[in-house]
């Protein structure tokens, strides 16, 4: 395994030992493939973060662990990479665990290996379940800080929350809907890609009961628990629009859109609204041809500085977030689609 970095610097970045990682780079015996995938990662994360590795002042080693489809993960990381050099006082070194979809048991094991390996703070992307908070408590009693990312986890012990407002935005959707719809009856088709998240929930609630109010004509139909991945989006849609032949409109709250598109296109129906969350690169080509109406956005940028900065807060280097509160909602469509 060809590198150019010291052995030590590896093993921070990888939460291993040395002699572990050595092992790993001189392709020795008794190593787990999971070692060696971290020793891998560790190496990728480290070329990501040559900039940081020369800039001088207090170095923190942060974790973010995120349960989300590989596309919006991608997003995730090229959003850190890219504030983390506005960040003075610190240099922050991110370690990423990234998931496309992690039960309960996962997060709750990755969270306590955080915690018996130590860590400067975590940023985390996951459902919010009793367990998981109850690791938060874990991770937080041994002086980690944890910061929870677009969909909030309800610990009390978590340090702060860093994302949009997401009952604003499913309330947002459903004026959208009803403006859009003008008054017609028929079915709006919602999709989450899980219930334990959160944000996604909140979102389903305000959009449910402000489209109750705003257009009483329009039942919703949810197909949700796909987690935003092909295959299980496109069995839970394909259920739904069995004898569903009079939908209008699709609020998809958890991605996975060229899926629930692509069964929409098999039974032949062509909601006249569809209102999707992110501007991935899938959503900006999905807007150009025509495929979205909407798709409601935040700076994820911002969000991720916000993390960070609440994190060196927590440390005592710097005032904290400059901006209070969560994100503000920006409204695209294909007439206002900003550049890449």
């Amino acid at each position: 395994m060809t590198h150019r970095f010291p052995i030590k610097e590896i093993a921070a970045q990888a939460g291993l030992s040395t002699a572990t990682v050595d092992r790993v780079i001189n392709g020795r015996p008794h190593v787990s493939p999971q070692t060696r995938a971290r020793v891998a990662a560790a190496l990728r994360e480290l070329e990501g973060q040559e900039a940081q590795l020369a800039a001088r002042g207090r170095r923190l080693f942060v974790d973010l662990v995120v349960e989300a489809p590989r596309r919006f993960s991608a997003e995730i990381r090229t959003a850190t990479e890219a504030v983390l050099p506005r960040l003075g006082g610190a240099v922050l070194r991110p370690r990423f665990d990234f998931h496309e979809r992690m039960d309960e048991a996962q997060t709750v094991a990755i969270l306590d290996r955080i915690a018996g390996r130590g860590s400067q703070g975590v940023v985390l992307k996951a459902r919010d379940t009793g367990p998981i908070r109850a690791a938060i408590g874990r991770l937080a009693a041994r002086g980690i800080p944890v910061v929870t990312l677009l969909t909030d986890v309800e610990a009390p012990d978590r340090l702060a929350y860093a994302g949009l407002d997401n009952a604003a935005a499913g309330r947002t959707a459903a004026f959208l809907m009803a403006q859009m719809l003008g008054g017609r009856s028929g079915v709006v088709l919602t999709t989450m890609s899980d219930s334990a998240f959160a944000g996604e929930e909140a979102r389903f609630a305000g959009f449910a009961a402000d489209l109750a109010r705003l257009a009483p004509a329009l039942v919703i139909r949810d197909a949700s628990g796909g987690g935003g991945l092909s295959d299980g989006t496109a069995e839970k849609v394909g259920q739904a629009l069995a004898d569903l032949p009079d939908i209008r409109g699709v609020y998809s709250m958890g991605g996975g859109n060229r899926t629930i598109l692509a069964q929409l296109d098999k039974v032949g129906i062509a909601p006249q609204v569809y209102i999707a969350h992110d501007l991935d690169r899938e959503n900006r080509a999905l807007l150009r041809q025509g495929r979205l109406t909407v798709v409601l956005e935040h700076d994820l940028r911002a969000d991720m500085e916000t993390a960070f900065r609440h994190l060196l807060a927590a440390h005592r280097i710097g005032p904290g977030p400059d901006r209070a509160g969560q994100s503000d909602i920006r409204v695209i469509t294909p007439a206002n689609l900003p550049g890449a």
